[in-house]
């Protein structure tokens, strides 16, 4: 990505140039006169550990008081509700607070601006290509995963773990997705796709990236922004097609310097898994244990490598059409 790193470049010349005077305990972002109390990358560390307290820790704590252990047998539509407020008030919540706080300007950090419908198209057409890219490497990675299981000891066993973690994930996310009527269907979205569409994107590509760019490269934030969001959702399988779906939105909030393009790929990430589950019947994307046949490698090996080129030809069209339109400024 050569206009990304002529971009640091230009950003590393700016680090030398006089500070303006006004500025708090930290230091000044000069070229957006952004203001932060802390180091960034300091502010980002916080931003992560505080949402993964209050979400996982005390939002589990409150669920398993309101309804009890046995959470297969919770109301569903109670626990769709306490999912939604935990998403909001543990993770959106936090993002906004920590951005006030430690940058005080808001808007500079989560950058809602409105971005053209060819940015939209363009990224969209990339998760289009991503989501079998993802899921073609998932087969092939399970299914090497399952070779060193039955010749490695260790490898099984920590493969039991894993089964045992993933059945938990798709039991809760199976019960989430099931709708007797239009309306359940509609609530169902909400919580699957609309909800942690806003808010993991505020905290993740919003605050949490958007602080790494202040100090590191920005092909680093990205990536390492990409990590942190796949860490967070416990799926041992879907460690690694999480980490290229998250740096894949990183790299649509960075080009596009607006939050709005990777909340819309992440709500139709989502949105796909329920249209397929309800109205195709296709729960597949639903799972990320799942095993092929060794006559089935060889046509999704081809799948991923020409899937691949094709999306890295789109991520080079993105770049140029960005370096065209001199849309890429120093962030």
């Amino acid at each position: 990505m050569d206009e990304l790193k002529d971009d640091n470049q230009k950003q590393e010349l700016t680090d030398t140039e006089p500070q303006s005077e006004d500025k708090i305990d930290g230091d000044i972002d000069p070229d957006n006169n952004l203001q932060f109390a802390i180091n960034p990358i300091g502010a980002a560390f916080i931003g992560l550990i505080g949402s993964f307290f209050l979400y996982q820790i005390v939002g589990g704590t409150l669920t398993f008081l309101v309804f009890g252990m046995d959470l297969e047998s919770a109301p569903v539509n109670e626990f769709r509700l306490m999912t939604i407020g935990g998403q909001i008030l543990f993770i959106l919540l936090p993002a906004l607070v920590f951005a006030k706080i430690f940058y005080t300007d808001v808007g500079k950090i989560i950058r809602i601006n409105i971005p053209g419908w060819q940015e939209v198209l363009l990224f969209i057409i990339g998760l289009i290509i991503l989501t079998p890219l993802l899921q073609s490497f998932l087969y092939i990675q399970n299914y090497y995963i399952d070779i060193l299981a039955k010749n490695v000891s260790f490898v099984n066993s920590i493969k039991s773990f894993f089964d045992v973690m993933n059945e938990m994930l798709e039991k809760t996310y199976g019960d989430l997705l099931k709708a007797s009527n239009i309306f359940e269907l509609i609530f169902v979205v909400i919580v699957i796709a609309v909800t942690p569409a806003i808010a993991e994107e505020a905290m993740f590509r919003g605050f949490i990236q958007r602080s790494f760019e202040l100090k590191l490269k920005p092909v680093l934030a990205i990536l390492l922004t990409g990590f942190f969001f796949s860490a967070n959702h416990f799926n041992p399988y879907g460690l690694i097609p999480l980490f290229m779906l998250g740096s894949y939105f990183g790299f649509a909030a960075y080009m596009s310097r607006s939050l709005v393009i990777p909340v819309a790929l992440h709500f139709l990430n989502n949105f796909s898994a329920v249209f397929m589950y309800h109205f195709l019947g296709d729960d597949e994307l639903l799972k990320s244990n799942i095993s092929i046949k060794p006559d089935e490698l060889s046509s999704l090996v081809a799948m991923f490598l020409v899937l691949s080129v094709l999306f890295s030809g789109l991520i080079i069209l993105i770049i140029k059409y960005y370096s065209s339109k001199k849309i890429i400024t120093e962030v």
